[in-house]
């Protein structure tokens, strides 16, 4: 153990690396260390399921409020907006307090930068916050009733240069052709999809390339890669190529940053800390470790924020408790897509390729562990996740660990083995 301490470990950010950093931590050293969260939100918002609210959700029912799950497990909680790290001092500034740590685990998540596409904010419906997602449902109410009118619509689905997570508006096209068939009103609204990417979903491999092509084809979607907007126009949006593509909605991803600057830690050009692929601690500050969307991992995506949280936090436990390291970062994207109709269980083995061009590719190595497919079976479970990861959270256990995720993921695998190749 460490010195016989009582270590003090700050974590920073209330989202999905964040949260299950602070609970697997509790869970691995019990009593043997003082643990404080700090975030800015007082709940947890399950975000992967925020693409519900366009079509009626009620965002409440996406939250965790905070205060029990973390008085439950001992951990202090901070509810206040972090503003920098003195690794000097070994002290976290908010808002309100300083507050000091022995190890730090940074959690602070992305945010959205439409501006970097000039007339992207002022012109489109993006989707991140809950209130997008709510402005995005009167704009779809809209769309409906226009149609209901006899007139036809046109809605187009952008993909901005430096997203770093495409999913969830692939699932908005599905279910929007989905939506509007069921509402008879489909033969009324062309859907036009652009992408700067060189293939759909690029990240994830030529499998789930194809999976979106037969879907396009399939729903009559007019799907166009290697479309880097350059400009939005009220009306229009014009691509690198000088090609221009018309829309009367505009359902737009915006290029990824960095929430919180750090400027005392090592950044990239996005202001994502730079880390140890697999233990997750800051280049030049081994008590400092960066998981999820905060760290510089090419893909940001809840699964692959567990996996890293995961790793950073066994890797400070091993290191309190003094025992060997049992896990580290091996980076596998697995999720659930929704299209109303029938949904896409994917599961990607990863490799960073060091090519910045095209930093990240399935892993050649793990080409077995690469299973694709799309039946409607996955919706139910696209829904069990939906319920067991908020119950975990609320009661303060960690989502990828401990008997009841190994149940889960026995349950995941038969299901892959059955209808995904």
């Amino acid at each position: 153990m460490m010195n016989g301490n009582r270590p003090n470990i700050l974590v920073l950010g209330g989202g999905f690396g964040g949260l299950e950093a602070a609970f697997y931590l509790r869970m691995k050293l019990e009593d043997r260390a003082d643990i404080t969260l700090v975030s800015d939100r007082d709940y947890f918002l399950f975000k992967p399921n925020t693409i519900y609210i366009p079509f009626g959700l009620d965002p409440e029912k996406l939250k965790v409020g905070l205060e029990r799950p973390t008085r439950r497990k001992k951990i202090a909680f901070v509810n206040d907006r972090v503003r920098q790290v003195d690794t000097d001092t070994k002290k976290v500034s908010t808002e309100g307090r300083e507050l000091s740590y022995d190890f730090l685990v940074v959690a602070t998540g992305a945010d959205m930068r439409p501006e970097e596409v000039p007339g992207l904010k002022e012109h489109a419906e993006t989707i991140w916050t809950l209130r997008e997602m709510l402005k995005l449902r009167l704009a779809l109410y809209d769309l409906l009733e226009t149609a209901r009118g006899g007139h036809n619509r046109r809605v187009l689905f952008l993909v901005a240069p430096n997203n770093k997570c495409a999913g969830p508006l692939y699932e908005l096209v599905f279910m929007l052709d989905t939506w509007l068939r069921r509402k008879k009103v489909r033969s009324n609204v062309d859907l036009t999809w652009s992408t700067y990417e060189e293939s759909y979903i690029q990240a994830f491999g030529p499998r789930l390339h194809g999976v979106v092509t037969s879907e396009f084809e399939r729903r009559v979607v007019a799907g166009h890669t290697g479309y880097v907007a350059e400009q939005v126009e009220d009306g229009q949006v014009r691509y690198e190529s000088g090609e221009v593509l018309p829309y009367d909605l505009l359902v737009a991803f915006s290029p990824y940053v960095a929430e919180v600057i750090y400027p005392t830690l090592p950044g990239d050009d996005r202001n994502f800390i730079r880390t140890d692929l697999a233990t997750r601690q800051v280049v030049g500050h081994p008590d400092v470790y960066a998981v999820g969307d905060a760290g510089d991992f090419p893909v940001k995506q809840a699964f692959l924020a567990f996996l890293q949280a995961d790793a950073a936090a066994e890797h400070l436990s091993a290191r309190v408790l003094g025992t060997e390291l049992e896990i580290a970062f091996e980076p596998t994207s697995m999720r659930v897509m929704e299209q109303f109709d029938k949904a896409t269980f994917a599961q990607v083995p990863l490799r960073l390729t060091g090519v910045p061009e095209k930093p990240i590719e399935v892993d050649p190595a793990a080409i077995d562990a690469y299973k694709v497919g799309s039946y409607a079976a996955w919706r139910l479970g696209k829904k069990a996740l939906g319920y067991y990861l908020p119950f975990r959270f609320a009661l303060g256990n960690p989502f990828h660990a401990g008997v009841p995720w190994k149940g889960m993921e026995v349950g995941l695998k038969a299901m892959s083995r059955l209808m995904a190749k």
